[in-house]
């Protein structure tokens, strides 16, 4: 069949659009016919050649759909289901399955090469073989994936609004409650306000945090922030220190969540100060694989005890942990509605990545027309 997506072929130049061919599912992978997908930054990454993948790459890894086929062997979802996809499938029974690392699952240790178990690329087109971003390539109008990408939601939840679940929500969401561990009562520190780090906002308001300081740089960000549980928001790191300061009595910080677009020795810096005794740091941003980025005092981290932590996914299973957040935008406790900025054709793709670049969106959200 065909289908029309959005293709990176070159680092640095635009995306395009193109008409591809797409194959049947094969033996446990599922023909899904995407509604919505999100704008996230990472796709930039492999846009702009921060993440080295495998070109042509079809982007996109945060998306949802209805379930068109099904190939054999699929037990997760039959044809007709709503679902949201992963952007980190998760097999169940690798090891970091099985000991509840499902953010870390062995599969998706092929998502930059973009092709199914087997070296599979049910995607060609006039390049040949074209990978998809996370095994999603949510800028596509069809794709074929892996049942192990897809989780099934409530028939009647907006899947325009469900679709953030599949990366952004979860990621900023877990990192406060999972990786970071707020307790009520804490003092959290969020450096960056987009698609994730608004999500640690959130976390941390519903983990209890007595303090939730965030700086971005954007007014329009910061006050999204305050709008969604932060306490305060500050345009720079030394500002904020200031307030942590005086908030804790000198203590510090028990947390800082650094969520910014590009990672770089500055932020993990500024982060690693606003922390106290017994201190967590939790990164979730990204730069180039090889950037070296992190930079710190080794004695003031073994004296005070600090620890620094990589967060993927929020340290969350998707299987339990997607349901569990859309069943919390369910009853109201978190919000998703108000954190999309905009929607999106998907030939105003480039569009849409040039407003997030300029700090116009919260969250962008691509429509597919059918």
């Amino acid at each position: 069949m065909k289908t029309i997506a959005a293709v990176v072929y070159e680092p640095g130049k635009p995306i395009e659009i193109e008409e591809l061919d797409l194959d049947g599912p094969q033996a446990g992978e599922v023909l899904i016919r995407y509604t919505h997908a999100g704008l996230c930054h990472s796709d930039v990454h492999i846009a702009h050649g921060d993440l080295e993948a495998r070109l042509p790459m079809v982007l996109g890894h945060e998306g949802a759909g209805i379930i068109e086929e099904v190939g054999p062997g699929v037990t997760r979802v039959q044809p007709g289901d709503h679902v949201v996809c992963s952007f980190i499938p998760n097999c169940g029974s690798c090891r970091y399955c099985a000991n509840g690392q499902q953010s870390i699952c062995d599969m998706g240790a092929t998502i930059l090469e973009g092709y199914l178990p087997g070296e599979r690329f049910p995607i060609t087109g006039p390049r040949g073989q074209y990978g998809a971003m996370c095994m999603l390539g949510t800028f596509s109008q069809y794709g074929v994936i892996h049942q192990n990408s897809c989780v099934k939601v409530d028939d009647d939840l907006p899947l325009e609004k469900a679709v953030l679940v599949g990366c952004g929500v979860p990621t900023g969401w877990g990192a406060a409650v999972n990786t970071a561990g707020v307790r009520a009562g804490d003092t959290v520190a969020i450096f960056g306000i987009g698609g994730i780090g608004i999500n640690a906002v959130q976390g941390a308001r519903l983990s209890g945090a007595k303090n939730i300081v965030v700086v971005d740089p954007l007014e329009n960000k910061r006050e999204k922030a305050m709008e969604l549980g932060a306490t305060h928001a500050f345009a720079s790191a030394e500002e904020a220190q200031d307030t942590i300061t005086d908030l804790t009595r000198g203590q510090m910080a028990d947390s800082a969540i650094l969520t910014p677009g590009l990672m770089t020795s500055e932020i993990v810096a500024s982060g690693f100060n606003a922390v106290g005794k017994g201190g967590t740091v939790v990164l979730t941003g990204l730069n180039k694989l090889d950037e070296q980025n992190i930079e710190l005092p080794g004695s003031i981290m073994t004296l005070y005890r600090k620890t620094l932590k990589g967060s993927l996914f929020g340290d969350c299973n998707p299987t339990t942990d997607i349901p569990k957040i859309l069943g919390l935008y369910q009853s109201g406790d978190i919000k998703l509605d108000e954190i999309i900025t905009r929607t999106y054709r998907l030939d105003q793709v480039n569009e849409g990545y040039d407003d997030l670049l300029a700090g116009k969106n919260v969250r962008g959200v691509v429509v597919h027309e059918h």
